[in-house]
């Protein structure tokens, strides 16, 4: 890999990650528009625990207190402090990780057309613009019911169809069960955590039987950048939602699904 399909690569990795914009589609699109070859395992699974160690770091007071509050839980037997928050991401994560590991070989074969993922970015974007629209926004993260929880880790599972956004949709079906857009974004960025991991987790797991030799630089190089990159992201996309919307990504999502179709009908 050359230094600039380095840089290029990480920082729209860590762009797109916590963006309602697909990341999936723009690791296509990225290659095509620029004829380079594939960055390999390796090189994904280093960008992974970049966008990992951004979400971890930015939610580390709300995750170290989610994570002592569990713990004392699961001791008293009751809840205690933030510990509903806390079963709330472990059981909204269930349906992605169930999902993953039934449909991982169509998810890398069949669910990986160019044509999937266009339709799937227009359509989903389509669709977090009617939430945003009609969505209530009345509750924050820390209001949310059982259903609320069932309904987002059902609608996070979709993002297993690439193109979807995992972003996108669980904050689709937060704003949809009437949270604000920021509580929808912040549940959305935590649910991230443990999905994150799951993922780079089994990509570990793939690169483990490969024999294939490690650039350990421009691993290094794209852990650090994706990393700097998500967490900006994170930072500026939570300071700017309530002002913006969700408007801009939907036809963000719209120009992005019409250049994967020109490129690939």
């Amino acid at each position: 890999m050359t230094l600039i399909q380095i840089i290029v690569l990480a920082l729209v990795q860590g762009l797109t990650e916590f963006l309602p914009i697909s990341s999936s589609a723009h690791l296509i699109l990225v290659p095509v528009l620029s004829d380079w070859p594939d960055q390999g395992l390796a090189f994904d699974v280093a960008v992974h625990v970049g966008t990992l160690s951004a979400v971890v770091w930015y939610f580390r007071h709300e995750v170290m207190r989610m994570s002592s509050d569990w713990l004392l839980s699961c001791r008293r037997g009751q809840r205690v402090g933030e510990s509903r928050l806390a079963w709330a991401v472990i059981w909204g994560t269930v349906p992605v990780a169930v999902g993953g590991l039934l449909l991982h070989d169509l998810v890398d074969t069949v669910l990986r057309s160019p044509l999937v993922i266009a339709w799937a970015t227009i359509g989903f974007g389509l669709l977090l613009w009617v939430a945003d629209v009609i969505g209530h926004r009345q509750r924050d993260e820390h209001h949310l019911t059982w259903r609320d929880v069932v309904v987002i880790g059902l609608a996070q599972a979709l993002a297993l169809i690439p193109g979807t956004s995992r972003s996108g949709i669980t904050m689709t079906a937060g704003l949809f069960m009437g949270l604000t857009r920021e509580a929808a974004a912040r549940f959305s960025f935590l649910l991230s955590i443990p999905t994150i991991l799951m993922a780079g987790g089994y990509k570990g797991m793939q690169l483990v039987k490969e024999t294939a030799v490690v650039d350990w630089l421009a691993m290094s190089i794209g852990v650090v950048l994706s990393a700097l990159t998500a967490y900006l992201c994170i930072h500026l996309f939570l300071q700017l939602l309530e002002r913006i919307g969700m408007l801009p990504f939907v036809l963000y999502r719209l120009l992005l699904g019409g250049v994967l179709l020109y490129f690939f009908i």
